[in-house]
């Protein structure tokens, strides 16, 4: 297997700089790029934006401090349409 004997933190290290898709508890779902992180999975995002409804525009909030324990997943951002 490829993936044996890597950390989580090795995959988060080479999603920095990318776009990443955070879902949160509560349904919150955010979308940037990746400036940082530590071992309790606190985020730095840049370019941040807030996906509120699949059919809507995102909701633009810049960069912001995602508290670990409130990440439920975290994936590469899929492109939408205006990327």
């Amino acid at each position: 297997m490829s993936g044996q004997g890597q950390k989580p933190t090795d995959l988060l290290s080479r999603s920095l700089n990318a776009r990443v898709l955070v879902k949160l508890k509560g349904g919150r779902e955010l979308r940037g790029k990746l400036k940082g992180f530590d071992a309790h999975m606190n985020l730095i995002l840049g370019e941040a934006e807030e996906i509120i409804d699949k059919n809507s525009e995102p909701k633009q909030i810049g960069t912001v401090i995602v508290r670990g324990d409130n990440v439920i997943m975290l994936s590469p951002a899929v492109k939408s349409q205006s990327d």
